[in-house]
């Protein structure tokens, strides 16, 4: 054994014994099978501890949009650290903070000019609930304190945000959850909760499902309305014609705040800087994070209008509310050059003009492989659903998504060095959310991957 291979399996060894992996089945290394560690990034490219080289068509958990390897930003942060190492923002302020929420309000639609900073996605969902709730307080409505969001959407962990999270999955083993989150049908299209529409109507219809539930909840009672411009959860779910702006005459009808939740769909994912403005929709606020340093530093932002910050500047007022890291100077110098990265190299544009050439990729295989039932989503982020009969869109049961999703086609892919998301928190998926450097040569490798591999899985499933 060479010295290279025994410290492979010493670190493997050290993370099966010490490291708790995140929404991993910790029993799977629990008997010496090998822990995957990735190593170092370029571009759109990954390699693990053994020198193996994998295509990250995830931009890591949707995050790296700007590529891995950017020497750049990894200066910036060292050139910070080296100026200001750290310095909260509670009633204090820094030149990144102050840069950075200018540069994000020039950014941002209509009159959110104003800026929460916080260090995770999760946090920024709670930041805004909580920001909603106090907003009402203030304004004299203190019984508005509900959450509507959809079936089957994720929108993070803490408790908080859980309870807006609609996968049962996630929240059953933390129960009783804060009171308030409220749960209305989701846009899929492909398996629609209402039959035989079209989709004009299909939109309109969901979105009235809102408007019922807050009818049903009492008006009184609700603050915010959760939403991802394109939702994550059950696989990369776009909206239908016309959701989006019945969504905001509801809310407008009610008084009842409108959340973008882009903490994925921000950034360049959707081909726009922040996804709300790829599906017509002007929020009230919208929560970010992952895709704001693309990684390279923790940081999340809250995006409030200005009609919402007016309360909190008046008097004695104050948001109740702060988090230690939360606009980290050194998180804030980063995302501020990443954001000339999008700029220089006009990623959003490059999205724009790869996505027609992605999604007729993805329904290539959905013509030559018949375990794959759908392909949905927008800019760089798409999803296919598995099936077992195209016709019928007949669904495998739990213990067939079992041996599919993590028996087969997530070894299979790994195996093949392709790095993506094989989901079942609802029906069985296969998500994609490249780098936004990612061109055709990269989508080219995704596509020829995913044919070996399915072809081989619907030999497995379907015989």
């Amino acid at each position: 054994m060479t010295s290279e291979q025994r410290s492979t399996q010493h670190l493997e060894e050290l993370g099966a014994r010490h490291l708790w992996m995140h929404f991993t089945r910790m029993g799977a290394y629990s008997h010496g099978e090998p822990l995957p560690i990735i190593d170092r990034g370029e571009g759109c490219w990954l390699w693990d501890h053994a020198g193996k080289r994998y295509l990250d068509a995830l931009s890591g958990l949707f995050v790296v949009n700007v590529g891995h390897g950017r020497q750049e930003l990894a200066d910036i942060g060292a050139q910070q650290g080296g100026r200001l190492s750290y310095f909260p923002l509670w009633s204090y302020a820094h030149p990144p903070a102050i840069e950075l929420a200018a540069r994000l309000a020039e950014l941002a639609p209509g009159d959110l000019n104003r800026v929460f900073f916080t260090v995770s996605g999760s946090e920024a969902v709670e930041s805004a609930w909580k920001l909603a709730r106090q907003y009402f307080r203030l304004m004299g409505q203190p019984g508005r304190y509900k959450v509507i969001s959809r079936q089957t959407a994720y929108h993070g962990t803490t408790m908080g945000a859980l309870a807006i999270t609609a996968v049962p999955a996630m929240r059953s083993p933390f129960e009783p959850l804060a009171p308030g989150g409220i749960k209305v049908p989701n846009t899929n299209t492909y398996r629609p909760w209402i039959e035989g529409i079209a989709a004009e109507d299909f939109g309109r219809i969901t979105a009235d499902q809102v408007a019922q539930a807050i009818e049903m909840e009492g008006p009184d009672t609700v603050a915010a309305v959760f939403v991802e411009p394109v939702q994550n959860a059950g696989g990369s779910i776009p909206p239908p014609p016309g959701y989006m702006e019945r969504l905001r005459e509801i809310c407008d009808h009610y008084g009842v705040l409108l959340v973008s939740d882009e903490v994925i769909c921000a950034y360049g994912r959707l081909g726009t800087m922040f996804g709300c403005d790829a599906v017509g929709v002007q929020p009230d606020m919208i929560t970010s994070a992952k895709g704001l340093t693309s990684g390279y530093s923790p940081l999340g932002a809250v995006i409030v209008s200005d009609r919402l910050f007016e309360p909190f500047s008046q008097g004695p007022n104050a948001f109740a509310h702060g988090i230690t890291f939360g606009g980290h100077p050194v998180s804030c110098a980063i995302a501020l050059a990443n954001l000339d990265i999008f700029e220089k190299e006009d990623l959003c544009g490059n999205v724009q003009r790869n996505a027609a050439g992605f999604e007729a990729r993805l329904r290539g295989l959905q013509q030559d492989c018949p375990i794959v039932g759908d392909v949905r989503g927008l800019g760089y982020f798409w999803a296919i659903e598995l099936v077992k009969d195209q016709d019928t869109k007949a669904e495998f049961d739990r213990s067939e998504c079992e041996e599919l999703i993590r028996g087969f086609l997530s070894p299979r892919l790994y195996e093949e060095g392709l790095i993506c998301r094989a989901d079942d928190r609802g029906d069985p998926v296969i998500q994609f959310a490249p780098p936004l450097v990612a061109g055709p040569d990269e989508l080219d490798e995704i596509e020829r991957i995913l044919r070996t591999v399915l072809t081989e899985a619907s030999a497995r499933m379907l015989g």
